[in-house]
């Protein structure tokens, strides 16, 4: 199994990384987990190896130990490995091949059909699951389950990335993995070894104090923050020969037009057809 990288990384380096030289915060308390979550970088090109036998069990493991509200568990994921389906995602993905190549995907769900079955069974009628709260409830115990497979497949020295494109299409990815009304796919996660070829960086983030408040929002260093940020963008995206090459244009290509939504735009009448009322 290959080695975690994060073990020979220093904390000064791993904010160094994370931030950008001078927009780093200052080092507080520091472990292995620690520097795991600051290594993180989404890869998207993928060895066709094989996963260690229990691997996925253990991922899910590790999701299932995650915070769920009220203890409802409204997620569920399918592990897709048949070609043929990682192909058809992929499609739907506007073809994004590190979804074909990874030996192992998986599609988030927000599901809480499996709580409507519960009470069809018990002959009880649950009135909260039409409402826009409980499918909140479902997407945020989703995302924090996945991320904490994340962190445990990066701690195995296995690469991700997440592909929110499954969002494009909902109702094809609902059918290609047999998916009853309350459930859909809400983002899928490519996991394994990265291709050898792979040399992307840890991408910088904003600095802290434009995220970070205390006790009131305050927008006061905001601007001063962004150009700071959209200087060290412009070098990392140089570096990698990306054509946005600060935030503040990635932001704007990415929200400026309707059209980059990919049809997502039209996600709540599509919800509403596969068993999602939202109230």
């Amino acid at each position: 199994m290959d080695v975690n990288h994060t073990t020979t990384v220093s904390q000064t380096e791993a904010l160094n990384l994370r931030y950008g030289d001078g927009g780093e915060p200052a080092p507080g308390p520091w472990n292995e987990v620690i520097a795991t979550l600051l290594s993180h970088r989404s890869v998207r090109g993928f060895r066709p190896d094989a996963l260690p036998q229990g691997t996925l069990e253990t991922l899910v493991a590790a999701a299932q130990s995650a915070s769920t509200s009220s203890n409802l568990q409204t997620w569920s994921v399918v592990s897709v490995t048949d070609p043929a389906k990682k192909a058809a995602l992929a499609k739907i993905a506007s073809n994004q091949k590190h979804i074909e190549q990874c030996p192992l995907f998986l599609v988030w769900l927000a599901d809480v059909s499996r709580n409507e079955r519960l009470g069809l069974a018990e002959k009880v009628t649950l009135e909260t699951i039409p409402h826009f709260e409980s499918y909140l409830v479902a997407a945020i115990d989703a995302t924090l389950a996945a991320q904490n497979a994340t962190v445990a497949a990066e701690s195995l020295g296995l690469s991700m990335v997440y592909i929110g494109a499954m969002r494009n299409n909902p109702v094809e990815v609902s059918r290609l993995l047999g998916l009853p009304p309350g459930a859909m796919g809400l983002f899928g996660m490519c996991v394994g070894y990265p291709l050898p070829t792979v040399t992307n960086e840890v991408k910088p983030r904003l600095p802290q104090s434009a995220i970070l408040y205390h006790d009131t929002y305050d927008t006061a260093t905001e601007a001063a923050d962004r150009a700071a940020y959209d200087a060290r963008m412009a070098a990392f995206s140089q570096r990698h020969e990306m054509t946005q090459d600060t935030w503040t244009k990635r932001v704007i290509g990415r929200m400026g037009k309707i059209a980059a939504m990919s049809g997502r735009d039209k996600l709540v009448s599509i919800l509403n057809g596969m068993g999602f009322p939202l109230r």
